[in-house]
C-alpha cells in the first residue's frame, strides 16, 4: 500500500469533517466555502505550524514529523484515540520505508495453549482472529453462533469477505450497515499498522474490486478501536439474539485478538445462548478450530 497516499487521504478526510465553528474559528463573510470543513491554512494555524509545512504533511511527507507535531495535528483535527493511533502508525510506517520485497505474511498461528483456553469457555461463544479478520480458532459455541460463515469450504473463514461477498450476511447481521462500517474501520486500522502485509493488501484489493459498498466505505478512511459493545445476530436456527462482546488483544501473541460473547443471566439472550448450545450439540462437525497452519 502507498503510505504517502494513505496519509494524504486520511488528513484530507479528517480536515473535511471539522467545520470552522467546531474548531472555534470565526466565520468571515457570507460567501460559500469552496472546500468542506477546514482549509489547510486553518489547520496549520490550529496546529501551530506554518502553512507550507502543513501542506507538505498533507502531501504525505509525515516521516519527519515529531511526536509534538503529531499531537498538535490530532488536537487541531479533533482526532479520537483510534485516529491518533492511526496517524502515528502511518508516520511510523513511512519512517521504516521497508523494501518492496518485504511484503510480508504476518505470523499469526494460534498456539495450543490458547485453543485450550477457548475449549474451556463452554458457556461463551468465542474465537481468535487476526488483524485481517480471519477466524483462526473458535470454540464449539462460537462456531455454532457463526454457523453461516462456516458453510463454505474456504479456510480460514474471513469475516469481511463473508459480510461483503455473501448475500446471506445481510440477514445474519440485522444491523448490516453498522456492522460492515466497523469491519472496514478495523481493516483500515490494521492497514496502518501493517502496510506491508501482502495478504491484507490482497483482501482489500479483492473487496474493493468486487463490492461497491466496501469501496465506498473504504474511501472514507475511518478507523476505530473495537474492544467491547453489543452485537445483534439473526441466527438461522434460534432467531434473533443480541449479545455483549469483549475483544481482547493478546500482548504475548501480537496480531491476535480474542473475542468472547456473553449475556446477562436471566435475560432472553441468556436463554437463547442455552438454546444455541443445545442446537450445537445436535449438529455434526462442531470442530474447535481451523488448521492454524493454513492461516
Amino acid at each position: 500500500m502507498d503510505t504517502a497516499h494513505e496519509i494524504r487521504e486520511f488528513l484530507a478526510t479528517r480536515r473535511a469533517k471539522i467545520t470552522p465553528q467546531q474548531a472555534g474559528l470565526p466565520a468571515f463573510g457570507n460567501g460559500k466555502r469552496r472546500v468542506p470543513g477546514l482549509r489547510r491554512e486553518e489547520v496549520a494555524m490550529l496546529a501551530g505550524v506554518s502553512i507550507d509545512y502543513y501542506v507538505r504533511l498533507e502531501r504525505g511527507q509525515l516521516a519527519g514529523a515529531s511526536e509534538e507535531v503529531l499531537d498538535a495535528l490530532g488536537q487541531a483535527l479533533q482526532l479520537d484515540d483510534a485516529e491518533r493511533a492511526h496517524l502515528r502508525d502511518l508516520a511510523a510506517a513511512q519512517r521504516r520505508r521497508p523494501p518492496r520485497r518485504a511484503a510480508r505474511k504476518r505470523k499469526t498461528a494460534v498456539p495450543a495453549s490458547l485453543t485450550r483456553v477457548l475449549d474451556s469457555m463452554t458457556e461463551a461463544p468465542a474465537f481468535i482472529r487476526n488483524g485481517r479478520l480471519d477466524i483462526l480458532a473458535v470454540n464449539p459455541l462460537g462456531r455454532a453462533l457463526y454457523a453461516p460463515l462456516f458453510t463454505g469450504s474456504a479456510r480460514p473463514v474471513n469475516i469481511a469477505r463473508f459480510q461483503f461477498l455473501d448475500p446471506t450476511s445481510r440477514d445474519f447481521f440485522p444491523a448490516w450497515n453498522d456492522s460492515v462500517n466497523t469491519t472496514v474501520s478495523l481493516l483500515r486500522t490494521e492497514a496502518g499498522r501493517a502496510p506491508q502485509d501482502a495478504e491484507l493488501t490482497g483482501l482489500i484489493g479483492e473487496l474493493v474490486t468486487r463490492s461497491d459498498e466496501f469501496r465506498a466505505a473504504w474511501a472514507k478512511h475511518n478507523v476505530r478501536l473495537h474492544h467491547g459493545g453489543r452485537k445483534a445476530f439473526r441466527h438461522p436456527a434460534i432467531g434473533e439474539i443480541t449479545l455483549d462482546f469483549d475483544a481482547m488483544e493478546l500482548p504475548a501473541h501480537p496480531g491476535l485478538t480474542l473475542t468472547a460473547y456473553s449475556a446477562e443471566p436471566g435475560t432472553p439472550a441468556h436463554d437463547a445462548l442455552h438454546l444455541l448450545a443445545s442446537w450445537a450439540a445436535t449438529e455434526h462437525g462442531q470442530v474447535r478450530t481451523e488448521d492454524p497452519a493454513r492461516s
